[in-house]
Order: structure tokens, then C-alpha cells, then sequence
């Protein structure tokens, strides 16, 4: 299945970058300059330096990744729009139709859901009748619904700020935010390698992860009314939470995807060179990725074991079942085991450094809220845990030149310890992180 390429890797970019994307950089500069001349007076000097980097990064992430162009455009017309709408009174939100059922946060963020779950199932459709269109239609839905998410958060800030400027404060500080960025995060980061690869296929695979997410939101919003704005606790009052946050989810997103390649590798390697052995290895990879994907439903004992999270258990061991045993329908149409080996080790090589660096910001982070760089608080263990796993894998790929299935799965596995770190930390163990825990 073919796309058009539409960032050809050709020459240097700056011999790339055509009038519109010069007219791209140009929006982003005085869209900073209207924000610094109306609420520059409310940054301190640290927001004042992130704005202004966040200028020229995003127009560099506009010429080398050209469809953000038009994606930041319109998320920043229907944002400003839906603020806009407000008036400055929360309430008006009631008698707007604009703002109650699509441009206030939790309405954008209600759409995203959906519209998350529609691109799942028309990738599937796609991979499964073989339908180029139906692939496509779960393209344009995955950039559709990570628009909604951006639109969904960027309002949410504003929101916050017409409860109280005391309690105004990025949307990144609880699970609730992190885990719509997490979405958005892992969906742009697959578009950008669908486009490279010129591939949909991956896509059945990686939206699963996704919706699964999708899925903790929708209980996280309904059972504990998560969407709820809060004042943001004493330890998360900094500019650090800032950079610190995003970058952290760059890793999670970039891990998670590698992961859902992982299974994909395993079942186009099964095609490939059938035998019992590698069919039952098949199966546990499938048992394996369901238990990472609903260990949602395994960590939530605290709470009892509710038929929501039951059901959520039940369907994601069957949807995986259901994958393996379609394996001969499914895995002709992947793309080759080298493309999704390349993909997977370029997830992890991003995942990596952005979370090295998040690492590092979360040290500097701790020393400025409780005086020490590294405390071994359990966050901070099993931060370490997840750094040194995908080092390891790395090193072993670059310098001891493993291939094939064995890093397929210990990207499954890493699947496991990311999830626990990013979950299960805040559930079964308590420190100084206890701030997040549900």
C-alpha cells in the first residue's frame, strides 16, 4: 500500500523548506508576539525562554514533518475560537452549543476518544478486507482526534485560569492530562513513520495501544470524575513540570509503539517460517501484550475488581487471541520484517533520548523541590529501570549486533516494565510521587 511521501528526505532541509513553510514560521512569530505582548507581565523569565524556543522548534517540526503545518493552524484557530467563546465566564460554556458540545475541553476530549476508537477499527477494516480506503479513513481519523486532543488541552488551560489565576496551571500535572497526551503523542509519532514508510498497515497495530488508553481515560473521567480542574499540589508549582512532563511522554509513546511493532514482527516472522515453535511463542507474545495492555485491570485490586475493568481484560485477551489466529490473512499484508525492525529501533532510539532527557530534567526538577538530585523514591527507581532496559536493548542492537526476534521481544517486555513505572508505581507503592496516585 503506497502514500504520497510527503517530506522527501532528499537534500538538506533548510534547500527543502518552499514559501509556505517560511510563511509556517512567520504565523509562529507573531503568534509569540501577541502572547508575549498580552500576558507577557504573567511569565516569570524560565516561560518567557521556553515560549521563545518553543518558536523556532516548532517551525523546524513544521519543515521536516510538513502535515503539523496545517494541524497546528487549525488547532490554534479552534482553540483561540473556543476561548473566545467563553467571554471570560466558565458558565457561558451552558448556552453556547459551539462550546458545550465541541470546542469546550471536555467536549474536544469526549470527540478525540471517539474518534480514537473509529481509527482503531478502520485500520483493522482496512488490514482485514484489504481496503485502501478504509486505512485511509483511520489516517485522516487519527489526525482528526489528535487535533480535538490539542484543541481539548489548550482550552483546558485557558479553563483553568477562569476558575482562579491562583489555580491556573498547564495540562500536564494528573493522569488524566498526561494520559490524552500520552494518545496524542503516540498517534503523531506513528503518523510521522506511516508517511516515511509509506505504510498504513502498522497503524491496525499501534492505534490498539492507543485505544486502550482511550479506555483508562473513559473510566478515569466517568468513575472518577477526573476532568475536574484542581489546584495543582505544592511539588508540581514549578516551570520544570513544564518540559519535564512532555518529554517524559515522548519516551512512554515511543516505547509503547516499538512494543506494538514488536508483535507485529512476531507474527509477519511466524508467516514467514511457520513451525509449531513459533506459533506457540506467537501465542505468548499475543497473552503477553493483552496482559501489558489490561494490566490497568490487574493493578486496580485497591479498588476491587469492577465489571468495567473485568470486561476491558476480557476484551483485550480476545482481541489478541483473535489477531493470532488470523495470522495468515493478517501478516501477508505488513510490511517487511527489515521495515518494521527499522521502525522499531528508530521508535526506540527517540523514546530514549527524550526520556534521558526528561530524566535529567526530572533530577534538576528534585533538587530544586526537596534539595536532592536522586533519592531513590520508587518513581525515581523505576525511572532507572525503564532507562537501563532500553539502553541495554540499544546497545545490544548497535554494538553488539543483535538482531530478529529476541529484540521483538524484549521491546514486548519493555511494554510490561513502562507500563508499571508509568502505573503501577503510583498504585502499589507510595513516595515522594504520591501526588499521582489514583
Amino acid at each position: 500500500m503506497q502514500l504520497t511521501h510527503p517530506y522527501p528526505e532528499t537534500g538538506p532541509l533548510i534547500k527543502r523548506i518552499a514559501p509556505l513553510d517560511w510563511a509556517f514560521a512567520a504565523l509562529l512569530v507573531v503568534g509569540a508576539a501577541y502572547a508575549f505582548a498580552r500576558y507577557g507581565a504573567f511569565m516569570d523569565v524560565y516561560e518567557r525562554g521556553i515560549l521563545a524556543a518553543f518558536v523556532p522548534a516548532l517551525a523546524w517540526f513544521g519543515w521536516f514533518f510538513k502535515p503539523v503545518r496545517l494541524l497546528a493552524v487549525l488547532v490554534a484557530t479552534f482553540s483561540l475560537m473556543g476561548m473566545g467563546m467563553y467571554h471570560g465566564e466558565l458558565a457561558t460554556a451552558e448556552n453556547s452549543f459551539l462550546l458545550k458540545y465541541f470546542l469546550s475541553s471536555q467536549s474536544a476530549i469526549m470527540w478525540m476518544s471517539a474518534l480514537f476508537f473509529f481509527a482503531t477499527a478502520s485500520y483493522w477494516i482496512g488490514l482485514l478486507a484489504r481496503s485502501p480506503f478504509s486505512a485511509k479513513v483511520g489516517s485522516r481519523l487519527t489526525w482528526f482526534a489528535i487535533g480535538l486532543g490539542l484543541i481539548g488541552l489548550l482550552v483546558r488551560w485557558y479553563e483553568s485560569y477562569l476558575l482562579s489565576p491562583d489555580i491556573g496551571h498547564i495540562p500536564v500535572s494528573n493522569l488524566y492530562e498526561v494520559f490524552i497526551l500520552f494518545c496524542m503523542l503516540t498517534s503523531l509519532m506513528y503518523l510521522y513513520y506511516e508517511g516515511r514508510y509509506q505504510t498504513r498497515t502498522m497503524g491496525a497495530f499501534v492505534m490498539l495501544v492507543v485505544s486502550a488508553a482511550v479506555g483508562f481515560l473513559l473510566w478515569y473521567t466517568f468513575e472518577r470524575g477526573a476532568q475536574e480542574i484542581q489546584p495543582l499540589v505544592p511539588a508540581l508549582q514549578s516551570w520544570w513540570m513544564k518540559i519535564h512532563v512532555p518529554a517524559n511522554f515522548i519516551g512512554y509513546g515511543a516505547f509503547s509503539l516499538s512494543a506494538m511493532l514488536g508483535f507485529a514482527y512476531l507474527l509477519k516472522s511466524n508467516h514467514e517460517n511457520p513451525s509449531r515453535k513459533s506459533l506457540m511463542a506467537l501465542w505468548g507474545a499475543g497473552f503477553a501484550v493483552a496482559i501489558a495492555l489490561g494490566l490497568e485491570a490487574v493493578v486496580f485490586r485497591k479498588t476491587g475488581v469492577s465489571p468495567y475493568w473485568s470486561a476491558y481484560f476480557a476484551v483485550t485477551l480476545m482481541i489478541f487471541g483473535v489477531i493470532v489466529m488470523l495470522r495468515e490473512r493478517i501478516a501477508p499484508q505488513l510490511p517487511t520484517i527489515a521495515v518494521i525492525e527499522e521502525v522499531m529501533y528508530r521508535a526506540i532510539s527517540v523514546g530514549f533520548a527524550f526520556f534521558t532527557v526528561a530524566t535529567i530534567l526530572g533530577a534538576l526538577w528534585a533538587a530544586e523541590a526537596w534539595g536532592s538530585y536522586w533519592s531513590w523514591d520508587p518513581k525515581e527507581t523505576w525511572a532507572l529501570i525503564v532507562w537501563l532496559n532500553y539502553a541495554a536493548w540499544l546497545h545490544l542492537r548497535l554494538i553488539g549486533g543483535m538482531r530478529g526476534a529476541m529484540l521483538a521481544w524484549w521491546a514486548l517486555g519493555g511494554l510490561l516494565v513502562t507500563t508499571f513505572a508509568f502505573l503501577g508505581v503510583n498504585i502499589f507503592l507510595s513516595g515522594l510521587h504520591s501526588y499521582g496516585t489514583l
